[in-house]
């Protein structure tokens, strides 16, 4: 088996180290590392996973894990990565987006006493509300210079732009995340602070702090920022944002999202954000330089997160209703299974007695659906054999729906050509 620091450094997880020292620190076991998380909504998101991955390979190589929710530094905002102020929100906001992130992060790290280095969740309100500013003033702000703060990239950016300041409140957020790290070290021996490669100045502002308050070494660890393939990054407020509650982005549209990664990252993902063994990365990027068509480490890649974020059986439903959605027959599908699969595709509801008699014409309803702008199109597309009714190819113009083709005793799928896919409820 690899060392912790070899997996590490095959994965791609190093960006940067403070001390060379850590990556035998790494492979000796025992070390207390943590990474914060902003609650700033009440979901993680995929930009969140590869920091809980890491949490997971730190204690699966016999270190301690301690997530810290930031109840206290969100009601701040981390300036980092951001060309504004961030919006402030109130307690009662944050406390309702950590009660949500607490219920995921089950899913990723052993919390339980009977670990061997059970993981420790925290909010670092407990600790932050009680401190008074003239005390933090005092034993943290007199360890560090303005000069260095302003030399910080998350500081120096906002300076930089002619629009957009920086107010004292986002100022002083790295001295106030280095207090995280200080405390930390105190209750619970933490040395190691992770996170991603816009956290260096901060993070290293909490070494720091440690060096010169206590006389300790401590460790900064950080890694690449997942991006993806046109070097955007992943996070809540970006567009198309791809979140961990079911809810919010469903298994089905999760699992879609991996599946379409474009080759030039879907190497990288299986690195960063799978368990995957070194051997088994390697096969899928041969198979995506030999036979790209195939789509095989998109698949595996699809399948190892959902089956990481959402469990096994609800992967297995996924790619169940995916089969079905382009295969021969959605007739089977039960109606949570087909709204899912169907829940980006437009929806014309149209009533019962339309089915009275023979039933709907398919042709006048591709118009009604908007997949044929006039009747003259719809025959058209009908008579090209590009036209499918629950995934069955439509044959002659005359063609109807009938009660017979219901999917879940209500619905019709409509599809023309290979994406156009509508939904017709019947009410």
């Amino acid at each position: 088996m690899a060392s912790l620091a070899a997996d590490l450094e095959f994965r791609g997880l190093i960006h940067q180290v403070s001390d060379p020292e850590l990556r035998t620190k790494l492979d000796a076991g025992g070390l207390v590392g943590y990474v914060g998380f902003d609650p700033s909504a009440s979901t993680l998101h995929v930009g969140n996973l590869l920091q809980l991955c890491l949490l997971r390979r730190l204690q699966g190589a016999g270190h301690r894990p301690i997530v810290v929710a930031g109840g206290g530094t969100g009601r701040i905002g981390d300036p980092g990565g951001k060309d504004a102020e961030r919006p402030l929100l109130t307690k009662e906001q944050l406390r309702e987006n950590l009660a949500g992130i607490r219920a995921q992060l089950g899913r990723f790290l052993d919390f339980s006493a009977g670990s061997a280095r059970p993981a420790l969740l925290l909010d670092n309100a407990e600790w932050l509300d009680g401190v008074s500013f003239i005390d933090f003033l005092r034993d943290v702000g007199k360890h560090f210079t303005v000069n260095q703060m302003i030399a910080r990239d998350s500081v120096r950016s906002r300076f930089e732009r002619a629009d957009q300041g920086i107010s004292f409140t986002e100022f002083a957020y790295m001295l106030v995340q280095a207090y995280d790290f200080l405390h930390l070290f105190d209750a619970y021996g933490c040395t190691l602070q992770m996170g991603g490669s816009d956290q260096w100045g901060n993070i290293v502002t909490g070494v720091e702090l440690i060096r010169r308050a206590r006389g300790a070494t401590a460790y900064a660890l950080t890694t690449p920022l997942v991006t993806r393939a046109d070097g955007t990054k992943f996070g809540k407020s970006e567009s198309g944002a791809v979140f961990l509650d079911p809810a919010v982005t469903s298994p089905y549209s999760f699992y879609q999202y991996f599946f379409r990664s474009e080759d030039a990252v879907v190497g990288s993902y299986l690195r960063m954000l799978t368990f995957l063994s070194p051997e088994e990365i390697l096969g899928l990027d041969e198979a995506t330089s030999e036979r790209p068509g195939e789509r095989a480490a998109q698949r595996a890649l699809a399948r190892a997160m959902t089956d990481l974020v959402h469990g096994e059986p609800e992967t297995a439903r996924v790619e169940r209703a995916a089969a079905a959605l382009y295969g021969e027959d959605v007739s089977a599908l039960d109606e949570a299974t087909l709204l899912m699969v169907v829940e980006d595709a437009p929806v014309t509801t149209v009533p019962w007695s339309s089915l009275e008699g023979e039933g709907i014409e398919v042709v006048p309803l591709l118009v009604t659906c908007g997949l044929a702008p006039s009747r003259g199109a719809a025959r058209t597309a009908v008579s090209q054999g590009g036209v499918y009714v629950n995934n069955r190819r439509v044959v002659g113009e005359g063609a109807r729906v009938t009660r017979s083709d219901l999917v879940a005793g209500r619905y019709v799928l409509v599809r023309r050509g290979r994406r156009e896919v509508h939904l017709v409820q019947l009410a």
